[in-house]
């Protein structure tokens, strides 16, 4: 596992100091946390590198994974639809399947922690094993356009914790508990984010039969609708008139979405007949992805709904010209025409990726911005700072509101 001192070179000693002498404040306290799933999506992905450096700091961090089953997760699937403003027909059965599989992971789930923080709504329901410690819900996703039956549903559970954190401003919703706006992050030293020598890079190219002949566009991300993998064919094909190029479209399933392999096949039936389309079901292999990224001339991220989007954050932490939807916490990240290029549309995805291949040196200079706006906003060190002033706040009975 990567130590604390190893960042200095990237953020400062200044910033390492601060991070152990918050993390001295925590000692003694178990920071507890739960989500869904240990593989897959950007929650597990986060954990699995911040858990082992808060304890690299001695502060004492846990992870645990709630059961769930088929049926648990295609009843989540419909509710994190819900939240990000689809229609979904969510009836009684749903929600007692949800309620019944949250019972039984009341029962069997050993909370230790003296600050519990359970992320996203599939273990929201843990609430009811509240004692005398402190509970923070951390909600990933965009809520600002959320179907209010489900998003009622969802209060009910929230207003029993101690606090709530959000991602973007715009998420926020209103509650009788205090609320926190903390951004994730990604991390420099993991091995999706490292440098890497060329000869890993053309190796991984080899191993997926990508040609190096012409300048390559990816998207890497979860098989998700809300990632809208066949608009950016849609957007691609516009692109092939007037510049050759090849396209990626790569990503792997989580574990939770029962949905992943149908939207998969669906993108496969849109890229049939195309030889400069590459759709890539990816292992776990971090190396994979970052391999893939630097070898990209531009990378898309087009989501009709994104809470953050880690995708962007590690493209622009390799330098990377970005064309991304305006959409949830993609916005904090790509200033339009200074770290990248949004767009609200197919035919603006199309037109943006266009421009940075016609103005390789316009690419290269907003690639080179992007890299320093997640360098002073986005690194993991950040991250863990903002989490140790708020486990610090929950002893503070204070009216301080983070938004």
């Amino acid at each position: 596992m990567t130590g604390i001192e190893e960042y200095i070179p990237i953020v400062g000693e200044p910033v390492v100091e601060d991070l152990k002498l918050l993390s001295r404040k925590l000692k003694g306290k178990v920071i507890q946390n739960i989500n869904s799933t240990a593989v897959g999506g950007g929650v597990a992905e986060i954990l699995t590198r911040m858990v082992p450096l808060l304890n690299a700091l001695g502060i004492d961090a846990r992870w645990d994974v709630i059961k769930g089953g088929e049926r648990f997760f295609e009843v989540t699937k419909k509710i994190h639809n819900a939240l990000h403003g689809r229609y979904e027909e969510i009836n009684r059965y749903d929600l007692d399947v949800f309620r019944e599989t949250s019972r039984r992971n009341i029962e069997d789930m050993d909370i230790c922690g003296d600050i519990v923080f359970v992320h996203d709504p599939q273990p929201i329901a843990l609430i009811a094993k509240k004692t005398d410690n402190k509970w923070l819900w951390r909600c990933h996703v965009d809520v600002s356009n959320s179907y209010k039956g489900v998003w009622n549903f969802l209060r009910n559970y929230i207003v029993d914790y101690d606090s709530a954190v959000f991602s973007a401003p715009g998420f926020s919703r209103k509650l009788p508990i205090r609320q926190f706006l903390i951004s994730p992050s990604i991390d420099p030293l993991s091995d999706k984010n490292k440098e890497l020598p060329q000869e890993t890079i053309d190796s991984v190219l080899d191993k997926y039969g990508v040609p190096r002949d012409k300048p390559i566009i990816t998207q890497i991300s979860r098989f998700d609708r809300l990632k809208d993998p066949v608009g950016v064919i849609e957007a691609y094909l516009q692109v092939r008139k007037t510049c050759d190029c090849r396209l990626i479209l790569a990503g792997g399933l989580a574990e939770d979405d029962p949905e992943g392999v149908e939207v998969f096949n669906e993108v496969k039936r849109k890229a049939k007949g195309s030889k400069d389309i590459h759709i890539l079901l990816l292992p776990q292999s971090d190396i994979d992805v970052n391999a893939l990224q630097r070898a990209s001339s531009i990378i898309i991220q087009k989501s009709i709904r994104e809470g953050f989007g880690l995708t962007v954050a590690e493209a622009l932490w390799k330098a990377k010209p970005v064309v991304a939807s305006n959409v949830g916490g993609i916005s904090l990240q790509i200033k339009h025409k200074y770290s990248g290029l949004l767009c609200h549309s197919i035919k603006e995805a199309g037109l943006a990726l266009r421009q940075f291949l016609e103005n390789p040196d316009y690419a290269k200079k907003l690639g080179e911005n992007g890299r320093e706006h997640i360098r002073n906003n986005f690194l993991v060190t950040r991250h863990i700072r903002d989490y140790m002033l708020l486990f610090l706040s929950l002893y503070h009975n204070d009216s301080l509101v983070y938004l």
